[in-house]
């Protein structure tokens, strides 16, 4: 009785977590394999593990022949040997006949091992990579085990993870013995054996610090609808409620900032600026902006950019410390933004500023000319009373009141220019373009998209 290999098996299924079954089958497979490398590929051979007694059985098995007919000794018995063995036995019967593992010899017994051993390698590897790539999004702790030429090795218990440099926090040091806390982004096969990738770095980290944090989050009741990060610097996250009485930015925040102090000591100090989502852009990108004010915003759909106007004192506000707070905004909401001063825009856009006025007067906002498709107090002037009463929903009163400042604003010129006063003063404007050597162009303060 073999109680050691039971025994051996037993502890290597329990320790590594593997099945017992496919322990077993591993172990006939590298048994079968070793017999007929160490006799003949061409015998027929069964192994079978006795898992009362521990031992390994194996059966060679022969077909019985004539005598003198023998063509394969390793797979073919003649038949007066046969019943030497077994008097009953008749031509074309199969015998088999017990083979003594221990005349394996050492070298077998040895290729026997180093293919259990490999087997349960990628048996163990396999289960690695099951578990792991299941928990892509989970974070995960590991203790700082050595530097790699990609970045820091942490030790996660059953396996190594990777935290490359580029996933990494700035400024941020390690030394080997720290616990560190990251996400999974990826895991991969390797010829090595799983590779698990995490990072401090991503935007989806702090999204997990926030549903770990937020019971509301956790339970989906207040929702994340985007992060954008300058890693160990700056954030926003976005977010939203599903209920009424709920309010996403308060819940986030906690008693007394209870909360999202957890976040920030995690991160190192990172500033967290917690906006609110909105269906409507213009909304949205207040929120982004803050805290700068923002007087109005004009959408560009077509070219997926907004651009923002805000008070001349709230400027550097708008743009933040090397054009953070726009670049942060304009990442969250995934479009292009332009931030003008007000006094800079309206000189850039007079025409623009004179809608400005005339909506005014006829009490209608900006952004319902536009959206009406009057771009200009010349399609205004040109647009029957008529139109302008079914599109703009307004009085009798108020369209006299609007053509009363489209005139005062942009009176029509009675008298039409001379072709050659015409050329006089387009060639004083190229002339000054010519000695300037570049065009007026309206400040605009840089922008990134997502």
């Amino acid at each position: 009785m073999n109680l050691e290999l039971k025994k051996a098996i037993d502890q290597i299924s329990k320790d590594k977590g593997l099945d017992r079954d496919m322990l077993v089958r591993t172990l006939e497979d590298a048994v079968r394999t070793s017999v007929l490398r160490r006799f003949s590929d061409d015998m027929d051979v069964e192994v079978s593990y006795n898992d009362e007694t521990g031992d390994i059985e194996v059966f060679q098995f022969k077909i019985v022949v004539e005598d003198d007919d023998v063509a394969n000794e390793d797979t073919q018995i003649e038949l007066s040997e046969a019943r030497k063995h077994d008097p009953s036995v008749q031509l074309d019967d199969e015998m088999g006949f017990r083979v003594e593992v221990k005349d394996l010899g050492r070298i077998a017994a040895q290729s026997a091992k180093q293919v259990i051993i490999q087997r349960m390698r990628d048996a163990e590897q396999g289960l690695i990579y099951d578990e792991f790539k299941d928990r892509v999004g989970e974070i995960v702790s590991g203790m700082v085990q050595r530097r790699d030429k990609g970045g820091w090795v942490l030790n996660l218990g059953r396996t190594e993870a990777i935290l490359p440099r580029e996933e990494q926090i700035p400024r941020e040091h390690y030394k080997r013995g720290d616990r560190v806390q990251a996400i999974i982004i990826e895991v991969r096969r390797e010829g090595r054996g799983p590779q698990v990738v995490v990072s401090r770095a991503h935007r989806d980290y702090m999204a997990a610090l926030f549903r770990r944090e937020v019971p509301e989050v956790d339970d989906g009741t207040v929702q994340i609808m985007g992060v954008s990060r300058d890693p160990g610097s700056r954030a926003k996250v976005a977010v939203l409620s599903r209920e009424r009485d709920v309010d996403p930015v308060g819940a986030c925040v906690g008693v007394r900032g209870s909360r999202i102090q957890n976040i920030v000591q995690e991160l190192r100090g990172e500033r967290i600026d917690i906006v609110v989502w909105s269906a409507d852009i213009a909304t949205y990108a207040k929120n982004a902006l803050a805290p700068a004010v923002v007087s109005r915003i004009v959408v560009d759909e077509a070219e997926n950019l907004l651009e923002v106007i805000v008070p001349d004192d709230q400027l550097t506000n708008a743009i933040g410390r090397k054009g953070q707070n726009v670049k942060l905004a304009a990442r969250l909401l995934g479009w292009k933004v332009d931030i003008f001063t007000e006094t800079r825009y309206n000189e850039a856009n007079a025409i623009g500023h004179g809608l400005e006025q005339v909506a005014s007067v006829a009490e209608v906002s900006i952004e319902a000319l536009l959206a009406a498709g009057y771009q200009t107090l010349d399609s205004l002037r040109n647009a029957t009373d008529e139109e302008l009463e079914n599109r703009l929903a307004i009085t009798a009163a108020r369209i006299s009141d609007l053509r009363s400042a489209i005139n005062f604003l942009a009176p029509v010129v009675e008298k039409t220019p001379e072709p050659s006063d015409v050329s006089a003063v387009f060639g004083e404007k190229a002339e000054a373009a010519d000695e300037s050597g570049e065009a007026d162009v309206p400040a605009a303060v840089a922008e990134e998209r997502n």
